[in-house]
């Protein structure tokens, strides 16, 4: 027959057996990313030689249908937006598409952004959000567009793996 002794040695290590499985199980999930909406958002990507980190990732729906999951990079990472804006550092916006879109309806809800955002700005944004728009084809599920903003270059947007141009100025990487 087994002692006291004994089986708080045997509950004790049955416990901590829970708690290595718990603690890798929480190292391997942040390792591998998240997963939204069956999209693997990777925890960092490199830009420019330097590391991004995942700051936060969601699902952009319209009328109830899955249009895109969209990861925001940042070297630095915060939960101050105003912060986040207007901080002169590479940081990468990644939307991974989940629907067939027109590159007229991914420019006109940019622009919708632009203006609940940045009203005041809009007119001295304008010719640069229409050039953005002029970059932007229609896209697959599965296509991705990456905006990612470089200091002291511009805003470089890339389309299924493709450079499509440079937008410049921080004023409109601030705004997007």
């Amino acid at each position: 027959s087994r002692g006291p002794g004994t089986r708080n040695r045997i509950r004790d290590m049955k416990h901590r057996t829970w708690i290595s499985l718990l603690v890798l199980l929480c190292a391997a999930a942040v390792s591998s990313g998240v997963e939204v909406a069956g999209v693997n958002v990777p925890p960092t990507i490199t830009v420019e030689g330097k590391t991004l980190h995942l700051n936060g990732a969601g699902l952009r729906t319209k009328m109830m249908f899955k249009v895109y999951v969209a990861g925001l990079y940042l070297e630095n990472t915060s939960k101050d937006a105003g912060a986040i804006a207007s901080s002169d550092q590479v940081k990468s916006m990644r939307l991974a598409i989940l629907r067939s879109l027109k590159g007229k309806q991914v420019s006109e809800a940019i622009e919708e952004g632009f203006e609940k955002n940045s009203k005041a700005q809009l007119a001295a944004l304008k010719p640069r959000l229409d050039k953005l728009g002029g970059m932007i084809p229609n896209v697959e599920k599965g296509d991705d567009i990456v905006l990612t903003y470089v200091p002291g270059k511009g805003t470089v947007v890339s389309v299924k793996g493709a450079e499509k141009g440079v937008i410049e100025g921080k004023d409109f990487a601030d705004a997007l």
